[in-house]
């Protein structure tokens, strides 16, 4: 299904209206804000496949069907950027369509800088956007040099160019909201309302992922651009003009146990307090609204149509304000969850900022990675996604039609293909989403390799993956939030998991700051590869989506998780330090009594390493 099924081949360049072969005079002629549509079909704009995936997956992030603010190259989150400014695009267009297949373009912060002979196994494109060293990673000194042109918020994968629009994050909250059902509410949400907020880009999500469970959904948010965007795309059912009709739909949908998406326009900082104050009947509370930038959140009492004027005027105190906005919010979800609801992050930094307020309870719910879906990345699992270049829904059915020949004892995975297949409107290039583990992504990739080669696909397939993945980010508040040895805030991972795509041969390999969560929180790796049917391209994708999934793997196995190092001994994943202690009976497990908690650095160290001896002789220094 999908809302655009034009597939001719027509190529959309910079320029609108202008071809894109030949265009480079006509683009630095309007270097400005335009219409941006990525090419389809067979015909390259580029001098080989890989080049034109990284052009087309460029230009399909900025595609006014799937951008937030195309016009200010922002894709999503609220100032997520695909490229730092027009004139940084429009380059980056001109060096893709002559870029050799032994040539890597450097790209830093959403500009392009460099260009070197590398090789055939290298990435065509290494993106590094919002970087910056410790004491300078905050949003005052990544604004000033915002300000000066030097730099830009790449999110995850705005920068990166794998954006797909709202189904790119919609399985993963698909799943979340699964395991809520299965952990609270006997494996399903029907019966249940759940109050949320923010359904932009990313949380433009939760609607479907609640009905697709089953259950009822209140969806709060300051634009009603945004809400009536929802709808249009399916993602939500109605809208309400009040919150007085909203609750009305709701409870009367509950009682039914009818899904029901429904939005209503206002601001979550009053409306989630003025319900609890009701005592509405609300089961699930959580919220996607763009808190890790507090120029992006809505402060009490100020117009939704103020709001980008005050927030340059002063960002200071707009950013005071909104701080206090974030805390009353977080009160009123602490509230619900003392009144019985389940409540949890979705990681974006909300609680952060809500005690930055001064709000001691801020953390008093959890984030979702530790409450529900950390035993899926420990096995490597996590958001596998690929988009159909040539622009034919029918290559995205065909895939599907594969992706459930491949894993046929699979039920989840039917059940999610099948109804993604019935219900999610494709947004730009038809795309498709799933979550698939260490020893799956590999078959899947090479699967359609075969495709494209045979013909069965009418043109290559482009293969990525969110940066909220297994072992790829290191983020305190979200995806590693309470890591059972306390290794939190250890960022070496995701630069493990960008230098080893690299060596592996992705085709686009990007490192981030800051993204979901915000300056400072987070650091983050993406690779993006593409399947053209070539035996070089089945060589690339046995590695890399071996390695990648396998960074989760190692990630968890190391920070004591069973289930990691069990699926490591059972699937062949090579963990030095596992190898050296089961050689000489060591344990090398974290206990995980306490999961969820962090330990005593002590104790954790001390358990990792306790009674790990060999014929007698102590595991330490010696000669």
């Amino acid at each position: 299904m999908t809302l655009d099924t034009e597939t001719t081949g027509t190529t959309a360049s910079s320029t609108t209206g202008t071809d894109a072969t030949g265009a480079a005079d006509a683009t630095r002629a309007s270097s400005g804000p335009r219409p941006v549509r990525a090419p389809r079909g067979t015909e390259l704009s580029c001098l080989g496949w890989q080049q034109e995936a990284a052009l087309r997956m460029l230009m399909n992030n900025l595609d006014p069907e799937v951008a937030e603010h195309p016009d200010d190259l922002v894709v999503y989150g609220g100032t997520g950027k695909a490229a730092r400014s027009w004139e940084a695009f429009d380059a980056m267009v001109e060096t893709l369509k002559t870029l050799k297949d032994d040539e890597t373009m450097l790209v830093q912060s959403g500009k392009p800088v460099g260009v070197f002979r590398t090789n055939e196994w290298s990435p065509r494109v290494l993106i590094a956007n919002s970087n910056l060293v410790g004491d300078w990673a905050n949003w005052e000194d990544f604004r000033k040099l915002d300000a000066m042109g030097l730099m830009m918020y790449g999110q995850m994968t705005a920068g990166s160019w794998i954006y797909i629009g709202t189904q790119g994050i919609l399985q993963g909250t698909y799943e979340t909201f699964s395991a809520v059902a299965n952990a609270d509410f006997g494996g399903t949400l029907a019966g249940t309302i759940t109050l949320t907020a923010g359904v932009g880009g990313m949380g433009g999500a939760q609607p479907l992922a609640v009905t697709m469970n089953d259950g009822v959904a209140i969806c709060i948010d300051v634009d009603r651009t945004r809400i009536d965007r929802r709808v249009e795309h399916r993602y939500l059912d109605v809208a309400a003009s009040s919150l007085d009709e909203a609750l009305e739909l709701a409870i009367a949908a509950r009682d039914e146990k009818r899904p029901l998406s429904i939005g209503v326009v206002g601001n979550a900082a009053e409306m989630v307090p003025e319900l609890l104050a009701r005592k509405a009947p609300i089961d699930i509370v959580t919220d996607q609204t763009s808190a890790h930038d507090p120029l992006s959140y809505l402060p009490i009492g100020t117009r939704f149509e103020d709001m980008a004027a005050e927030a340059a005027a002063d960002p200071a105190d707009f950013t005071r304000r909104s701080q206090a906005a974030m805390r009353a919010h977080v009160e009123a979800m602490v509230g619900f969850q003392d009144a019985g609801a389940v409540v949890f992050d979705y990681g974006n930094s909300i609680r952060g900022e809500a005690r930055t307020a001064g709000y001691d309870r801020a953390f008093a719910f959890p984030g979702f990675v530790p409450a529900y879906i950390r035993p899926l990345f420990a096995e490597g699992k996590g958001p596998f996604r690929w988009a159909a270049l040539s622009g034919d829904p029918a290559d995205i059915a065909a895939t599907d039609k594969a992706i459930l020949e491949l894993f046929p004892e699979n039920e989840s995975l039917k059940k999610w293909i099948t109804m993604a297949g019935e219900r999610v409107a494709f947004q730009g290039l038809p795309a498709r989403i799933c979550w698939l583990g260490y020893g799956e992504r590999h078959l899947a990739g090479l699967k359609f390799n075969e495709m494209v080669a045979s013909g069965e696909l009418s043109a290559p397939i482009v293969i990525g993956r969110d940066h909220l993945d297994s072992g790829s980010v290191a983020s305190p508040y979200r995806e590693t939030e309470a890591m059972l040895d306390g290794s939190d805030a250890i960022a070496d991972w995701p630069l493990l998991n960008a230098m080893v795509n690299v060596a592996s041969g992705a085709t686009w390999v990007s490192i981030h700051q800051g993204g979901g969560v915000g300056m400072g929180r987070s650091i983050h790796a993406g690779q993006v590869i593409v399947a053209d049917g070539t035996d070089l391209a089945a060589e690339k994708l046995g590695r890399v989506l071996v390695a990648d999934p396998g960074m989760g793997v190692i990630r968890h196995a190391d920070a004591g998780y069973e289930i990691a190092i069990d699926v490591a001994a059972e699937r062949g994943v090579r963990v030095p330090m596992q190898e050296h202690r089961g050689s000489r009976g060591g344990a090398g497990r974290v206990s995980e009594d306490a999961a969820g908690e962090k330990p005593a650095t002590e104790s954790a160290a001390t358990e990792s390493f306790a009674g790990d001896t060999a014929e007698g002789t102590v595991d330490g220094p010696r000669p």
